[in-house]
């Protein structure tokens, strides 16, 4: 076994990674840019080599300093994670010339299956069904129109060389091949260091679900499959194993064909074997990833098997005793990606400083996070703007879902923008919890992003009878403090009057052992806690007496707070709210406070996200119709096109390609 490893990567997988290590005895060097030098991987790892500047084509991609920080630290192997090096032969080759034993699968592998349109000529060799298009490499736009159209619109544009849903656009029409080529080409130079793409048939209706192998170039099996329908931009958001869709039979057939495809190349290591289903569950081959999935918790959680260690075991040179017959399925889990991003404002990526970061508590063994952050660390616009996974396991997927709403309630996070109440909103959702999936279900669902509208109603009396046991203890901590002024003591009150969500509650509250009773709408409710004031994560067991349905025998209620006087911020079950907390006589004259309205903005184009400023299509004075393009904005290495909503004439440009922007910097003015 191998005394040391470095981990080629960062953030969340090379901590994950050196998990395993630390159990196993094994010491672990972490590499990483000046941007990540507080990184929590680098605190983690034994020992740290700084590779370069932030950008990773200067850094975490650069071949030659990987192996020379493993000269330099005596590292025996690599671990590459997944993105970056991962799935690049070169970097393979380097480091078995160098006597150092990359823990993944061989170049010939990696080759083949790295290469998408390679990988789809040897999927069809072997016998997987495979998805129709063209194998070739486009060579320009025209080029791009004229084999769209040959395929038949719509098709993919997808990169050669891709991966994590970089270079990748649907195309419905010859403007948007056009388009999708150019961005396509531009996203996988930047990411892969490679521009090649090609096209494929576009599945209508699809789902995309993945078989996990494992293999030692002789033993080939396969852990089920991982449903990863729910993607955003080719992104995957939500994954769960199983499949709420496959029959028994249909998974056979897909786990053969998984493994056969990884005999075919003599695979050694974990991969993944990718494929896209239509609604008759016909399944079609997408891509190999010959790596460690972002998703492989969910595996691991059904399966019990550590898919790392066995990385690592197979690299050194053991055989894999595990027989297809020993791997079962053991109940339910789902996965959320947590990203730095707005979900009401289209999903705008966000970067800045994790000013607070409390993952939720562990419900045995039930809730696991994996994360590459901490409290005071911060989410760069350099690499991916993933904050951490939310893993969840349960006997059933009812209960995983559950689980997996109750923890992100729990899970606070403040600083950045964060897409946790999307995430909750998702498992509200009727048509995820009755598996109703496709690859398009947040486009169809979630158009605009995530609106206040689209969030589940909520019956408030959760929010009422939890708020009315935090204020009361805070009037009452208040009233005890010393040096009062006289005359103007601070008293213990039970009648109080709350405005929410445009509604007003007359609510009476006391304390009692273990919580406080909160009486409204004819009924008592009994929230007994152990909150402590400056905690924003408030648990409770809620009880109603005389019984309420909604409240079988005490329900479970984990909402996050922040307080500020008489107001309260509150979020729950993916609704944010803000709630005012009076007395009577103060409630009387709410009415009277003014309202200021907000500046008109309506003229001006202002960045959506905090970004690099790559094109102006346009100039001052000139005539523009809805629809057309103003500018091209990279955040988070995706490329994001601004359009005009409205025909206009701009009267002024404020930034020029190359400035980087911040959120809300004007960029142009319209005419008026």
């Amino acid at each position: 076994m191998f005394k040391k490893i470095l981990i080629a990567n960062r953030g969340e997988i090379a901590c994950r990674v050196i998990k395993t290590c630390q159990r196993m005895g094994i010491k672990t060097v972490a590499v990483y840019s000046e941007a990540d030098e507080n990184a929590l991987h680098v605190d983690m790892a034994d020992e740290r080599v700084l590779i370069g500047p932030a950008a990773s084509a200067q850094s975490y991609l650069v071949i030659d300093k990987i192996v020379q920080a493993c000269k330099d630290t005596g590292a025996e192997a690599v671990h590459p994670g997944y993105g970056f090096l991962s799935e690049n032969r070169l970097f393979q080759e380097a480091l078995a010339k160098e006597g150092i034993v990359f823990i993944g699968p061989d170049a010939h592998a990696i080759g083949a299956m790295g290469d998408k349109i390679e990988s789809k000529k040897l999927a069809a060799e072997a016998g997987v069904n495979t998805i129709p298009g063209y194998m070739g490499v486009l060579k320009d736009a025209d080029d791009a129109v004229r084999v769209a159209q040959e395929v038949g619109y719509p098709v993919m544009i997808k990169a050669s060389a891709g991966g994590g849903g970089k270079g990748m656009r649907v195309a419905w029409n010859d403007t948007e091949a056009r388009e999708g080529f150019v961005s396509a080409t531009n996203e996988a130079r930047s990411s892969f260091a490679d521009d090649r793409v090609f096209v494929e048939k576009y599945i209508q209706s699809p789902r995309h679900i993945e078989i996990q192998v494992l293999a030692d170039g002789e033993n080939f099996i396969h852990l089920f499959e991982r449903e990863c329908s729910i993607q955003r931009r080719n992104q995957k958001v939500i994954e769960e194993a199983p499949s709420p869709f496959l029959t028994e039979d249909v998974r056979r057939k897909m786990g053969e064909q998984a493994c056969a495809l990884a005999r075919a190349v003599g695979y050694k290591s974990a991969g993944t074997v990718e494929f896209v289903a239509d609604a008759d569950m016909n399944f079609y081959f997408l891509e190999m990833n010959t790596r460690l999935q972002v998703e492989h918790p969910v595996t691991e959680m059904i399966t019990g098997i550590d898919l790392v260690e066995w990385m690592i075991r197979i690299a050194a040179g053991e055989k894999l005793t595990l027989k297809q017959e020993d791997v079962s399925i053991n109940g339910w889990a789902i996965e959320s990606r947590l990203y730095a991003e707005d979900p009401f404002r289209g999903f705008l990526p966000s970067i800045g400083r994790l000013v607070r970061f409390i993952p939720p508590v562990d419900e045995d063994g039930a809730v696991r996070v994996d994360t590459g952050v901490e409290e005071g660390g911060e989410i760069s616009m350099y690499y991916d703007p993933m904050i951490a996974k939310l893993i969840t396991h349960g006997q059933t997927r009812d209960e995983a879902i559950q689980l997996m709403s109750t923890a992100l309630d729990g899970f606070y996070v403040q600083g950045i923008s964060h897409n946790v109440p999307f995430l909750a909103a998702i498992m509200a959702h009727p048509r995820f919890r009755e598996g109703r999936l496709t690859t398009n279900f947040i486009a169809e669902e979630y158009p605009e992003g995530l609106r206040k509208a689209d969030l589940p109603a909520k019956d408030p009396t959760f929010l009422i009878a939890a708020l009315g046991a935090i204020h009361r203890k805070n009037v009452d901590r208040k009233a005890r403090i010393s040096g009062q002024i006289q005359g103007h003591e601070k008293v213990p009150r039970d009648h109080w009057i709350i405005y929410l969500g445009g509604a007003v509650y007359d609510i009476w509250v006391r304390e009692i052992e273990g919580g406080h009773r909160v009486h409204f709408k004819d009924r008592i409710y009994t929230v007994l806690h152990s909150w402590r004031f400056g905690e924003p994560i408030f648990r409770a067991m809620i009880d109603c007496r005389p019984t309420d349905p909604a409240f079988r025998n005490g329900q479970m209620l984990v909402v996050q707070v922040e307080e500020n006087g008489v107001e309260y911020s509150l979020s729950h079950a993916g609704t944010q709210e803000t709630a005012l907390v009076f007395t009577p006589e103060a409630a009387q004259y709410i009415n009277r406070i003014p309202h200021k309205e907000p500046p008109d903005l309506s003229r001006f184009l202002m960045s959506p996200m905090p970004g690099l400023l790559m094109s102006m299509a346009v100039e001052e004075g000139m005539e523009v119709r809805a629809g057309e393009t103003l500018c091209v904005i990279e955040a988070m290495k995706m490329e994001n096109i601004m359009k005009a909503e409205r025909d206009g004439v701009i009267s002024k440009i404020y930034a020029k390609p190359g400035d980087s922007l911040s959120v809300d910097q004007k960029i142009l003015e319209f005419a008026e």
